[in-house]
């Protein structure tokens, strides 16, 4: 956390894992409230930017996929890093496991990332 800090206060900004910067301009505020504050998004933006960036790269692959394997599937909705898919009952199969490949080697990590899938008539 305090290398995020010192990296912000450097050079004016963090970076995501995929290099996206996210500007942190009252990093070096002489306020301290305004300060910590901003040391706060110095902490938290290349988590969550980082997140998004992931979660955008999985959505292209899979429309890709979806569409060199002529799926009606479609991506709905994205809500923080869950995504609602609509796709008919005969390809809910083959696009649940298109969908945890997709998304599990969307970028290759550390430590793996694991999707959970649900299916329903209902999105309640």
């Amino acid at each position: 956390m305090s290398e995020y800090i010192d990296l912000a206060r450097q050079f004016g900004y963090v970076q995501t894992i995929s290099g996206r910067k996210c500007f942190i301009h009252e990093i070096n505020n002489k306020n301290p409230i305004i300060r910590a504050e901003a040391e706060r998004l110095a902490i938290n933006a290349p988590i969550q930017g980082s997140a998004a960036d992931i979660i955008k790269k999985a959505m292209i692959r899979l429309n890709k996929k979806f569409s060199e394997e002529k799926l009606q599937a479609k991506i709905i909705l994205q809500i923080h890093d869950e995504l609602i898919i609509e796709a008919p009952e005969n390809e809910v199969e083959k696009t649940s496991l298109i969908l945890k490949n997709e998304m599990e080697n969307a970028v290759i990590l550390d430590c793996p990332l694991k999707v959970d899938i649900s299916v329903s008539k209902h999105w309640s």
